[in-house]
């Protein structure tokens, strides 16, 4: 199997998601689960047909946890530095609206668009590894194509 690279607090996000389900929402989803076998009829008992809805999710991404945390390939990037790669926070200027903007290049299990952790497979995080500061670097987005200078390069 791949290891799968996560920064230090991907891996402790992934880690607590995982004790959390394991300790809070498998023993409550269990409770729930005998409590609408209780009301009879399981067949045509919704509160019973929800419940092992939950639990089905619930396990599945207790695996899915498990599997990813298993092999996980902890980096910390503040021991890096040169070129944009994993872990690199990177600091860029739209080149047509002078927009800053910045994001952390991470794995897809810690990715999330809306606080800057962009996935090291996205476009725009393959179209950034490899270069440095001060380079141009274009990229094919859904919305059209878009230039970006790359002005700072952080390890932390």
């Amino acid at each position: 199997m791949e290891k799968i690279p996560l920064t230090a607090a991907g891996y402790k996000k992934l880690d607590e998601e995982l004790k959390h389900l394991k300790s809070v929402e498998r023993p409550s989803i269990i409770r729930a689960i005998s409590e609408a076998r209780e009301h009879g009829d399981l067949s045509e008992n919704a509160e019973y047909h929800s419940a092992k809805e939950k639990q089905s999710f619930i396990e599945g991404r207790v695996k899915e946890l498990e599997g990813v945390i298993s092999l996980a390939d902890v980096i910390n990037p503040a021991k890096m530095s040169g070129t944009v790669k994993f872990g690199a926070t990177v600091h860029l200027v739209d080149e047509d609206t002078d927009e800053k903007k910045v994001f952390q290049i991470v794995g897809e299990y810690e990715a999330d668009i809306e606080q800057g952790r962009l996935n090291m497979k996205s476009p725009l995080a393959r179209a950034l590894i490899g270069k440095d500061e001060g380079d141009s670097v274009e990229v094919r987005t859904p919305g059209g194509d878009k230039a970006y200078e790359i002005t700072k390069i952080e390890f932390k």
